[in-house]
């Protein structure tokens, strides 16, 4: 009943928007001002994926449309969680009840960026999506740039899916894959094909996660697990008052709380699926590991925390590396000092393949399908509710060690592939910058491809020569 109301909310604000735009009200660019950019995302919880790619196409549109041109803005959760992120970007806080904060801020700006990778789907919180429906909705509603960037769509409620149809035709929609424009194509949205965008993201240098892998007690012999898990089986959350007033009054439904009015997915069969995959992957590591591989486990959201510690006590201790505790900067870095890895987390796997780190997945949704798939490399994708898991796992893991030269290479070709992809996507969004706003002052001339991309690092430019040379 809650994402109802949220929902019709939003529509409501939408249309309120339009209204007011047709009777004049709202901001609107002119020639000599810079570009005033709002990239709605989910931001502040410390989640490493998310503000990884956010943190790239904030580079990427700089450079661009031009650094003096453009002055962008960023949604955050918690302004501390952010603190040292997105240099040079204004922060705006990100409430849980977030209808006013749209209505309100969207019309001050010339357009909007929705930067959510999981944009349209109904798997994880009907809410999310429905605040970039109306993020997209209400910039497009003022004839305002309105940009779904590097957007991943998935199953959808019936009244999600018409919000979408109704408020997002007139976006300029950007997939990350071939799957999702065809599943936003049948909802009447056309869209251009692109990628994630935290391919070209510079960590720290691989010296310094060697250096903590060190602290945390490696002896720099044997080869380094890096498992990132997650509790795949709570979602979708959604808004419950009345599980709200019960947690509030008497402390009931704590252990599926997770913030304001939104509640986990719970019961005992949530249980029961949960306790099943943590054991067959602890087992499976243990097999792996027997002394001879050294493990950590890697909580790439905050969320993650509980997995981490879980498989850690059963396989008998390891290092558990946190989001919560290092920065993005940090975190990759670590991933990409690794030799293997086994993630349930999709940015996992796509910050670590630019350091060619060999990757398998265990995986909830269709994104670490899709891009096993587009690697080629489906023989290292396994489902978080198959019933031989351990089994299968342990065959993958054994994979990942005795046919590494092969997986690297099909990791090398799929990360120059995405390269120029995302280098498409900032000819996408500067055609579309001149179209909605004619005079502003873009770049003029022939432009190489890779100056559409983020200044890339010294270890990605070598790739990029390597897997050109080969392809």
């Amino acid at each position: 009943m809650m994402d109802l109301i949220l929902e019709a909310w939003v529509s409501g604000l939408i249309e309120w928007t339009k209204l007011r735009w047709m009777m004049g009200a709202g901001k609107r660019w002119a020639p000599g001002r810079r570009l005033n950019l709002l990239f709605a995302g989910y931001n502040g919880t410390r989640n490493t994926g998310a503000d990884v790619r956010v943190e790239e196409m904030l580079r990427q549109v700089r450079t661009v449309l031009g650094n003096d041109r453009v002055e962008l803005s960023v949604l955050t959760q918690n302004f501390d969680l952010t603190r040292g992120y997105f240099h040079g970007t204004r922060q705006v806080r990100l409430p849980d009840i977030f209808p006013p904060m749209l209505a309100r801020e969207v019309p001050e700006y010339d357009g909007v960026v929705a930067c959510e990778g999981s944009m349209f789907k109904s798997k994880f919180a009907n809410a999310l999506t429905t605040m970039m429906i109306g993020s997209l909705g209400m910039a497009a509603s003022q004839n305002k740039l309105s940009v779904g960037y590097g957007a991943e769509a998935g199953a959808m409620d019936p009244i999600l899916a018409k919000m979408c149809r109704r408020y997002c035709g007139d976006s300029l929609i950007i997939t990350r894959n071939e799957e999702s424009a065809s599943m936003l194509s049948e909802l009447g949205i056309s869209s251009e094909q692109g990628t994630d965008t935290a391919w070209t993201f510079e960590a720290h240098p691989p010296e310094y996660g060697r250096r903590l892998l060190r602290e945390a007690g490696w002896d720099e012999r044997r080869p380094v697990l890096v498992v990132c898990p997650i509790n795949p089986f709570w979602w979708p959350v959604r808004a419950s008052v009345a599980k709200y007033l019960g947690w509030k009054v008497s402390g009931a439904f704590n252990d599926h709380h997770y913030r304001s009015v939104y509640f986990h997915h719970h019961g005992p069969e949530v249980v029961r699926a949960y306790d099943r995959y943590l054991n067959a992957v602890s087992r499976a590591i243990s097999h792996f590991a027997d002394g001879s591989v050294w493990v950590i486990l890697v909580a790439m959201e905050a969320l993650d925390n509980g997995a981490c510690r879980e498989i850690a006590a059963r396989i008998g201790g390891a290092p558990v590396f946190s989001s919560s505790q290092y920065d993005m900067y940090q975190l990759v870095s670590i991933l990409r000092s690794c030799d293997f890895m086994v993630s349930s987390r999709y940015h996992g796997i796509v910050t670590a393949m630019p350091a060619l780190v060999p990757s398998a997945g265990i995986t909830m949704d269709e994104r670490i399908r899709n891009l096993m798939r587009e690697r080629g490399q489906e023989d290292l994708l396994l489902e978080v509710e198959d019933p031989d898991l351990e089994e299968r796992l342990l065959r993958v893991m054994r994979l990942l060690r005795d046919e590494s030269d092969r997986i690297r290479d099909g990791i090398g070709r799929t990360v120059a592939k995405n390269l120029k992809m995302m280098a498409r996507m900032g000819v996408c969004f500067e055609r579309n910058v001149q179209e909605r706003y004619p005079e502003f002052p873009i770049r003029r001339g022939l432009h190489a491809w890779e100056e559409y991309l983020p200044p890339l690092s010294p270890g990605l430019e070598a790739l990029l020569r390597r897997y050109e040379c080969t392809s």
